[in-house]
């Protein structure tokens, strides 16, 4: 059963609005008290929701600390999501999104590609030990996407009509680190002083000599020492052009994450990541310290600097495998199909969308004849 939501109505260019209507599968391992059907986790009601009865069942969020491990002991950590899983890999984007039997699907969650290949789930990937649920409902997915798509400049306006679109919640995969770093850093300092100077020749039609002010910088060394708590640097943990959006949401508020416990995926999908736990820490890394090189540069005195050299010490370094929720909408037009993303805490919209070559072609054509009008009689 296909769990992608599908509108009660339209067309894919234009037509009476639709809704989103509830999608049918469920979590089998999670059966409804009432009714026997699967449930799935309803982030409206935080808790499980069956939508054949209606029946709702509460998930209470585990008392056990987040766990956050050294780099040394990954082999530690428990491996698998917890539940019987398949593995959609598309060939076009290269996500690795995971299904729960009975769901099933023929096109990328991302990048609504129907490239894609059915696959074993991977049970030795290491288990994220805590989670953000899944906050944003579909009313409100429908709504951004629907504002996003007013809000597009330069585009088709029959896009704006846009009725038949699918949407789908991911929990997408994270590493998340905390250490402790301590720089010290070396630059000029320099402070700036106006005075007259030199005189300088100017070819204005004729040879003249003037005055003029110059400014100049007294350079001085500098040098100093900081030390950061560095907490919660968020690694995305995938590859492939969905993972470009992902990153183009923004930050999650990881204050939000609860222990992971398997209903919080009921009905849901979840992406295996594809960056490991050592390429992830090489990228939080090289963020850390060019995070810590701009704190230092902040810490320089004086008007301006230069020859800034840093030097950063990292230390205690702790991390925990997370999953962060994502809503991924995939619409058609004109033969093609476009992917936006909605964050799962914030709402916030990001996608791709086609141009107008109409629009676009009258603003260069006004540009040309304000230029051309200008050069003529300005």
């Amino acid at each position: 059963m296909k769990e992608d939501l599908k509108p009660s109505g339209g067309t894919a260019d234009g037509g009476r609005s639709g809704e989103l209507s509830a999608p049918r599968a469920g979590s089998e391992r999670f059966p409804c008290q009432e009714c026997g059907a699967g449930m799935r986790w309803d982030p409206t009601q935080n808790g499980l929701t069956c939508n054949y009865c209606g029946a709702t069942r509460e998930v209470a969020a585990l008392e056990a600390q987040i766990v956050e491990r050294s780099l040394d002991d990954a082999g530690d950590a428990q491996r698998g999501l917890g539940l019987e899983l398949r593995v959609v890999q598309c060939k076009t984007c290269g996500a690795r999104i995971a299904l729960e039997p009975p769901i099933t699907t023929e096109s990328c969650a991302y990048c609504g590609s129907t490239n894609v290949l059915q696959q074993d789930a991977n049970r030795n990937a290491i288990r994220p030990e805590s989670l953000v649920p899944l906050e944003v409902g579909r009313a409100m997915v429908e709504e951004r996407f629907q504002r996003w798509l007013h809000r597009l400049w330069f585009r088709p306006s029959e896009l704006k009509r846009t009725r038949r679109f699918d949407a789908v919640g991911i929990y997408v995969p994270f590493w998340a680190f905390d250490c402790e770093a301590e720089s010290d850093w070396t630059a000029q300092s320099g402070t700036s002083e106006e005075g007259r100077g030199r005189r300088r020749k100017l070819h204005l039609g004729k040879s003249r000599m003037r005055s003029e002010l110059q400014e100049g910088i007294r350079w001085t060394p500098a040098q100093g020492q900081r030390f950061d708590a560095v907490r919660d640097e968020h690694v995305h943990a995938s590859k492939g052009r969905g993972a470009e959006l992902v990153r183009k949401l923004g930050p999650f508020n990881l204050e939000q994450l609860v222990p992971y416990r398997p209903e919080y995926l009921a009905g849901w999908r979840a992406e295996e990541y594809q960056v490991d736990l050592e390429d992830g820490w090489n990228l939080g890394r090289r963020a850390i310290l060019e995070r810590q090189r701009l704190l230092c540069a902040g810490d320089v005195p004086g008007d301006t600097q230069k020859n800034l050299r840093v030097h950063t010490t990292i230390s205690d370094v702790r991390w925990k495998h997370v999953l962060l929720p994502i809503w991924s909408v995939s619409y058609r037009f004109r033969g093609k199909t476009y992917a936006v993303l909605v964050h799962g805490q914030s709402g916030r919209v990001v996608g791709k969308a086609p141009w107008s070559a109409v629009k676009l072609g009258f603003v260069l054509f006004a540009v040309s004849a304000l230029t051309l009008a200008y050069l003529v009689y300005g």
